[in-house]
């Protein structure tokens, strides 16, 4: 018999579960193989998703000249070649993610950057 039990984290404010031995048990046969839990890096295709869009979005308001949003463009898909080698072998170490995250990062605050520069496209575009 499992019982659910919530409550309030004080620290966050969000709800807490936690379940009974029977549910933890569950619980635990059904977690993933430390190589499975490796080789998954879903954050990282949303991050990208987002990144194309904050510069599909500063594009079209004007933020971006061409020239800034294709080498954007070429440095998300710098990112998206360094996710695939480092998840080739099927496990991602903490280093791998870690360099990913780098160039995440790194590509995130060029967008801000590029975004807010003050530079206009050219009146001909």
């Amino acid at each position: 018999m499992s019982i659910i039990i919530t409550r309030r984290c004080g620290v966050t404010g969000g709800l807490v579960l936690a379940l009974s031995l029977g549910g933890a048990a569950a619980f635990a046969q059904e977690r993933a193989l430390p190589a499975e839990r490796g080789a998954s890096v879903p954050h990282i295709d949303k991050r990208q998703d987002r990144q194309a869009q904050r510069i599909d979005h500063a594009s079209a308001s004007g933020g971006l000249t061409e020239r800034e949003a294709q080498r954007l463009d070429k440095q998300q898909q710098h990112v998206s070649n360094v996710e695939d080698k480092v998840a080739a072998d099927g496990q991602v170490t903490g280093k791998e993610r870690a360099r990913v995250r780098s160039a995440e990062r790194r590509a995130s605050r060029d967008i801000a950057r590029q975004s807010h520069d003050k530079q206009k496209p050219a009146s001909g575009q």
